[in-house]
């Protein structure tokens, strides 16, 4: 009797299983394929990256995802760390904070105009990063040269920009609290002058700037509420209808919902608040830009 083959057909996958991974405190979130494995927010996992094993901390478990929430392919988690592992990790950071120190010294020997922020070994201490900040380019080969040297091992400087550095030393912002970025912010948004104005906030770069001197990230975060509030707000200039008769804008309290309008009585202009349900616009108009202003200034990114 002739065996009957069945043809399989191969569908593509559309959801993973997939663990979430942490490397540093409020750092970005990365997603790695379980392999098997459960695992809980507060696990500790040695995982598979591009440079190697690293030691990292779960902070999402077990869960199932669309395919559009993955890069593929998904990295494996290889094992759940033990208490080797751990002594490995925290010893790890001690000879970090060595290797800083020593490369401070290596620097001032070169001259270099660079700054040290911070030293990280990969897992397997099979290479060494040096984060720098520097106004410009640096030729750093014979500082690579003398720390390769020193440390039995490959050596990498990587430059990073001053809210990166600011992330990584931490402080206090100009509301007297931790600094976002430090606390909870896994990731840099786009933040630019519009969403300042927006919100009503006066563009002196001194009050909408934060500690790493960039605009602040609250800016960003804070955006969709003010999007929200503005769908059912008029905007400055336009001419309204209120109870008292027609006037002009003059400005919006926007999470308030209140609208101050200009009405001409007589000879004389007064100013009146309403509540934004309470007037009507007749002719909507958008504030003219000031001579040499120009679109892209309003535009300007803040991830430098």
């Amino acid at each position: 009797m002739e065996e009957v083959k069945e043809n399989t057909i191969n569908e593509e996958k559309t959801e993973y299983e997939i663990v979430g991974v942490q490397f540093k405190q409020f750092g970005k979130i990365y997603y790695f394929d379980p392999c098997g494995l459960t695992l809980s927010d507060g696990d500790c996992a040695i995982v598979e990256t591009s440079r190697g094993l690293e030691y990292g901390f779960v902070k999402i478990g077990n869960k199932i995802v669309s395919k559009d929430n993955v890069y593929l392919p998904l990295r494996p988690v290889i094992r759940v760390a033990t208490r080797d592992d751990t002594w490995r990790y925290e010893g790890n950071k001690e000879k970090e904070e060595e290797a800083k120190k020593i490369c401070i010294d290596k620097i001032a020997e070169h001259g270099l105009a660079m700054k040290i922020v911070d030293a990280e070994y990969t897992f397997d201490n099979s290479k060494l990063l040096f984060y720098f900040t520097s106004d410009g380019r640096v030729d750093f080969r014979e500082l690579v040269k003398d720390l390769a040297s020193i440390f039995k091992t490959r050596i990498e400087l990587r430059q990073i920009g001053i809210r990166d550095e600011t992330k990584m030393v931490g402080g206090l912002g100009p509301c007297g609290r931790v600094l976002c970025c430090n606390k909870f912010l896994d990731d840099f948004g786009q933040v630019t002058i519009k969403m300042a104005k927006e919100q009503n906030l006066s563009l002196n770069s001194q009050k909408i700037s934060g500690t790493c001197g960039r605009l602040m990230c609250c800016l960003r975060y804070e955006q969709n509420a003010y999007e929200d509030a503005m769908k059912g707000l008029p905007k400055v200039d336009s001419v309204v209808d209120t109870p008292d008769g027609q006037g002009i804008v003059c400005e919006v309290a926007t999470l308030a919902g209140l609208v101050k309008v200009k009405i001409q009585n007589g000879d004389q202009s007064v100013i009146r608040q309403y509540p934004a349900e309470s007037v009507k616009v007749i002719l909507e108009k958008t504030p003219k830009k000031q001579s040499g202003e120009r679109e892209e200034d309003e535009l300007i990114q803040n991830d430098q």
